[in-house]
Order: structure tokens, then C-alpha cells, then sequence
């Protein structure tokens, strides 16, 4: 039985996690492969409809509420499943990876945040990084001091894990400048 496999894009608030995931999912089109692009209804950031980056490129998405609704929208043609914020689902997504990679075959592209803004692990990302064939890391421009940011610093006030927010409500940060709150 041909294996699937998994790339996880991860990193920080601005890295341009969901440029790279359009990218691919872009460069799998033109080798005329079947992708099926899902994302969290909760990031309405942009548009409800599209995954769209925050330099405003963007890919048709279906908006999902867990990994199980992405399942059952699955067809037998689909080669590729990309899910973008992979940070909101639950863990369960975990199994469904498994399952569709393992036993289907087929190959998922997963970009999420690596950390939430207090530095911690953020949803399943850690688990999925476990498992990925491919890490992509990427890194964005410090706001404050111009260094490499590898932080997402909350600028509001929330004691919520999951505040859906873009400038308005973080910012890039590096190790030096980055305020755990």
C-alpha cells in the first residue's frame, strides 16, 4: 500500500505560514493534483471562504469546524488535504493525520502556529510535528528591534489561548524583545 505523508508549516505570528501553504498548494495544482484545502471557521480574519495570508494572497478553502467534518467531505479523488491554523482543531486531528496518510495514502500539508502567545505549544501542532516527514520552520522580523522573531506577542488583553487577531492584536517578536503574558 503507497504511504501518504505529512509537512507541517510552523512558526510565529507573520511568518508567512499560510504564504507557504497557498505556495504548495499552488505548485501541487500545476502537477495537476487534487487538493482539498480546509481551514478553521474560526479565522474569518480575511474572508470566511478563502485561506488568505496576511499579504493577502489567497486559495479557495472550505471552512471547517473539526477534523471530522474534513473527513467526511473527503472524496476517493482527493490526493492532497491542506489545512490551514491547524492550531484550532482538537487533538483528534492527530488520528484523522494518521489515518489519511497512513491508510489512505495521501499527503497533508498542515500549517499552524508552533507556539500561542505565552510560549507554550499551541493545540496538536507539537504532536503533528512529531510525526511530519517535512518541518518547515519559519521565522519572521522582530517589530521592536529588527532581529529574527520567533514569538507571537499579544498586544490586547485576553486570557484566552485562542484570541483570532492580526496586527491589531500581535506582533513579530524575537526571544529578547517577546513579553510572555
Amino acid at each position: 500500500m503507497l504511504r501518504g505523508e505529512l509537512t507541517v508549516i510552523a512558526g510565529c505570528m507573520f511568518s508567512g505560514k499560510t504564504e507557504e501553504l497557498i505556495r504548495l498548494v499552488h505548485r501541487a495544482r500545476i502537477a495537476r493534483k487534487n487538493v482539498r484545502v480546509f481551514k478553521s471557521v474560526l479565522d474569518a480574519r480575511y474572508s470566511k471562504e478563502n485561506v488568505v495570508s496576511h499579504n493577502l494572497k489567497d486559495v479557495d478553502a472550505t471552512p471547517v469546524s473539526s477534523p471530522a467534518e474534513i473527513d467526511s467531505l473527503l472524496s476517493n479523488e482527493d490526493e492532497i488535504i491542506a489545512i490551514d491554523e491547524v492550531q484550532f482543531f482538537d487533538r483528534t486531528i492527530i488520528d484523522f493525520v494518521e489515518k489519511w496518510i497512513n491508510k489512505e495514502g495521501r499527503k497533508v500539508i498542515a500549517a499552524g502556529l508552533n507556539q500561542d502567545s505565552k510560549g507554550r505549544p499551541f493545540g496538536p501542532i507539537s504532536d503533528l510535528l512529531a510525526i511530519a516527514d517535512d518541518i518547515i520552520k519559519l521565522n519572521a522580523i522582530c517589530i521592536k528591534c529588527g532581529s529574527i522573531a520567533n514569538k507571537s506577542q499579544r498586544i490586547v488583553k485576553s486570557d484566552s489561548q485562542i484570541m483570532v487577531g492580526s496586527t491589531d492584536a500581535y506582533e513579530a517578536r524575537c526571544r529578547n524583545c517577546w513579553e510572555p503574558n
